[in-house]
């Protein structure tokens, strides 16, 4: 499949209808925000709707944490792969790109995209993996990031983001593609609250939810698109794999990957009530993904040692935390680093937060840390431990420094 580009009749509709002002105009609209408590919100018209939704989510307190959170490869020092932090942006970039081309509301966009996995765990999907066990064996209920997300934004701070945004969120599963992403209505809180408890009670349906705006499906489609060559791209990088380890017919290359599939969706998209690929690209999509799971995440170098190490480590934290909150110490890390922290913030709160079920609390404190951070907290816990992590650093596998020629 050669770098792509889109065709000339399209090229020449969208600027003649730019041009004309006949823009096809699918985006959703502000005055259709729904918000939990509409009567709080001012909108300046320097300042609107979904901008304020981006800015109460970059400013929220566990944004930073994207930043030493796992994306991919664990336990490795590397400055050039992705973490969590990138991931986003690069999600958000590519979204904005199809936005703009699709005339869709790219504040809207943004939010939904910055604010979709910052309820993800420390080392990535197997540290999700894990935290799920754990909470499950305690309380029969389930953990998904994506739900998750929804609680930081919503309920451990309620944000007072809007529904769409928040739905976004929700229905961002970037583990299953579609060959056509529509719309799926949701129109109260109500619903929406309705939806997310089942996802607590039934795993399976946190893949189910599906955004509510073509905004949302845009994001969705994003994630996919952010990671499926960055990732061939990181496993270089650590020398996992060589560049050309991949057979698709979607390209090899990060930007050639990205570049075909937006080419395809803008062709196949454009002026639709959906966001579409066509049967080829739709094909090579999940061809190349099905090559990512094969080469890179069911062999990712670093999942024996994490099976060794982090799940033991985050259960003994696990049950030590409870524990504590069980007992009241006052003194441990769960009421000083996470539930005083948390009383801090000054959110208007129906409940105030320390009366929330001790396993739910505890599960927010886990997905809240970064990698470092859960290694740090096992140390100061169990200082005699032994488990112990071992990262894989910058020269491990250079030749020896001193070494004769």
């Amino acid at each position: 499949m050669p770098k792509e580009k889109l065709s000339e009749q399209l090229s020449e509709r969208i600027l003649q209808e730019k041009t004309s002002g006949a823009y096809a105009d699918l985006a959703f609209k502000e005055s259709m925000v729904i918000r939990r408590r509409s009567h709080r919100e001012e909108t300046p018209v320097w300042r609107p709707k979904f901008a304020r939704d981006i800015d109460r989510i970059m400013y929220s307190p566990y944004y930073n944490r994207y930043t030493d959170k796992t994306q991919v490869f664990s336990l490795v020092k590397n400055d050039d792969i992705t973490r969590r932090s990138l991931h986003v942006q690069l999600v958000s970039r590519i979204a904005r790109t199809l936005g703009r081309a699709l005339n869709l509301n790219l504040d809207l966009i943004e939010a939904i995209a910055l604010g979709h996995d910052i309820g993800h765990t420390p080392f990535a999907h197997t540290g999700e993996v894990y935290l799920n066990e754990l909470y499950s064996k305690h309380t029969g209920r389930f953990f998904s990031h994506n739900i998750h997300s929804v609680r930081v934004l919503d309920q451990i701070f309620p944000l007072n983001l809007s529904l769409q945004t928040l739905v976004g969120i929700a229905g961002h599963n970037g583990e299953i593609e579609l060959k056509e992403y529509w719309p799926v209505e949701m129109n109260s809180f109500e619903e929406f609250d309705r939806e997310i408890e089942k996802c607590y009670e039934n795993r399976a349906h946190a893949n189910r939810i599906q955004p509510s705006t073509l905004e949302g499906n845009v994001v969705r489609i994003s994630d996919i698109i952010a990671y499926l060559g960055k990732d061939r791209q990181d496993a270089a990088r650590i020398q996992m794999l060589e560049q050309n380890a991949f057979a698709g017919d979607i390209r090899t290359i990060n930007s050639e990957i990205i570049n075909n599939l937006v080419v395809n969706i803008i062709e196949n998209s454009y002026g639709k009530p959906y966001i579409k690929l066509d049967e080829e690209h739709f094909e090579a999509l999940k061809i190349a993904k099905r090559e990512n799971y094969a080469k890179i995440y069911e062999s990712e170098p670093t999942r024996e040692q994490m099976a060794r190490t982090v799940k033991p480590m985050m259960a003994e934290i696990y049950d030590q935390l409870l524990s504590d909150l069980q007992q009241g110490k006052k003194y441990s890390p769960i009421f000083t680093h996470h539930i005083d922290y948390v009383n801090q913030t000054h959110y208007t709160r129906e409940v105030p937060y320390d009366q929330t079920e001790p396993n739910q609390m505890l599960v927010d404190y886990i997905a809240s840390m970064t990698d470092d951070y859960l290694i740090d907290l096992h140390h100061y816990l169990f200082p005699d431990s032994q488990y112990k992590v071992q990262y894989r650093g910058y020269f491990d596998d250079a030749v020896k420094y001193n070494s004769e020629d």
